[in-house]
């Protein structure tokens, strides 16, 4: 969801001071919603950059209690610089700090911190049966034994790699090349998940950054272009043969997160609405997903619940106030609101 990325040519949106994490928060969420099963939701919010006041955000569903940097709460120490991705593991949380050179691994149910391993410029974590993997900007993956807690293995990749998708039994890394702006990267390196090897380089559209795949067999790329002569585009590349089916323009925003759920994957457009992409038909289903007099300003991040089919989507606002994460059903119908920290850039459902 880049997710978190804020380029270089962009440091003229540089962020303003940062509100109180603990001021009181505003929160509308619907008496019957969510379905018993998810316990809570927390929000990782990135912050600005050198600012050091990334916070993580809890909202539990129980208790109805919004906590607005439970990290802090938990742990009396702040996260860190730039908080840029976050994942639930069995009862482990890890949490990636960029500009802090951390993954903080904490317990999912109560953000008690475990351990801290060091990492240079870290951007995403996914997983694959015993193991997490956290994408460095030195070029790497490292692959983390979700047990002990220990780095086993290093695998070199492209340039400057962002987020990260298992499918098929592979692991897919876009390979944005942003630290070496104008000259971007435009790979996507697969990963064999049974060797740990890189495999093959696929050729996509210049500074990809965010990823995703479907049940189809498709894995998707978003790629942010040059900011000049090559303009943004999606890249669809098939699982089986990892051959590129699809190459096209879009018209995207300054933040491009993506996810899929089901039939359908989210992508936010130029205009800050959210496309909403047919997987099984390979056509756009609709030019946006949210129905009614709701207007994100600065989408930030999207996360669908697997369960439920609601779609969760991050507003960064300014990008130097508070921000929001609203619920939409499965329809595009807003369901509530809760108020986040700066930037909310990653957004993760825990189950009771």
């Amino acid at each position: 969801m880049k997710q978190i990325k804020l380029k270089y040519l962009f440091i003229s949106l540089a962020f303003a001071s940062v509100l109180a994490s603990c001021s009181k928060e505003k929160i509308q969420p619907t008496p019957d919603t969510p379905d018993a099963e998810r316990a809570g939701v927390y929000v990782l919010n990135q912050g600005g950059i050198g600012h050091n006041n990334s916070t993580l955000t809890y909202y539990d569903y129980t208790l109805k209690k919004l906590t607005s940097d439970i990290f802090t709460v938990a742990n009396t120490e702040k996260l860190g610089d730039t908080g840029n991705d976050l994942g639930i593991y069995g009862s482990k949380m890890f949490i990636v700090v960029n500009n802090s050179d951390l993954l903080d691994i904490a317990d999912a149910k109560t953000s008690k911190l475990i351990k801290k391993i060091n990492l240079t410029q870290p951007r995403s974590v996914v997983f694959y049966k015993s193991n997490a993997f956290v994408t460095s900007y030195n070029g790497t993956v490292s692959v983390i034994d979700t047990t002990s807690l220990t780095i086993i293995k290093t695998i070199n990749v492209g340039r400057s790699p962002e987020q990260m998708v298992v499918s098929n039994g592979k692991l897919y890394v876009a390979n944005s090349g942003g630290l070496d702006y104008p000259n971007f990267d435009k790979t996507v390196s697969v990963i064999d998940l049974t060797t740990l090897a890189e495999a093959k380089k696929i050729t996509v559209t210049v500074n990809p950054i965010t990823i995703t795949a479907d049940t189809y067999g498709n894995v998707y790329v978003l790629s942010a272009g040059n900011y000049g002569d090559v303009s943004a585009g999606i890249t669809i590349i098939d699982n089986t043969t990892d051959i590129v089916k699809s190459q096209s323009d879009l018209s995207l925003g300054y933040n491009i997160p993506i996810a899929a759920y089901g039939d359908y994957v989210y992508y936010p457009t130029a205009d800050n609405k959210i496309a909403m992409y047919n997987a099984k038909t390979q056509k756009l289903e609709r030019a946006n997903f949210i129905t009614g007099d709701v207007t994100i300003t600065a989408p930030y991040a999207i996360t669908v619940d697997s369960m439920t089919g609601e779609v969760f989507i991050a507003d960064a606002k300014d990008y130097s106030s508070n921000g929001t994460v609203t619920a939409f059903d499965k329809n595009g119908t807003k369901e509530y609101s809760i108020e986040t920290g700066v930037n909310p850039g990653r957004i993760t459902l825990l189950k009771k």
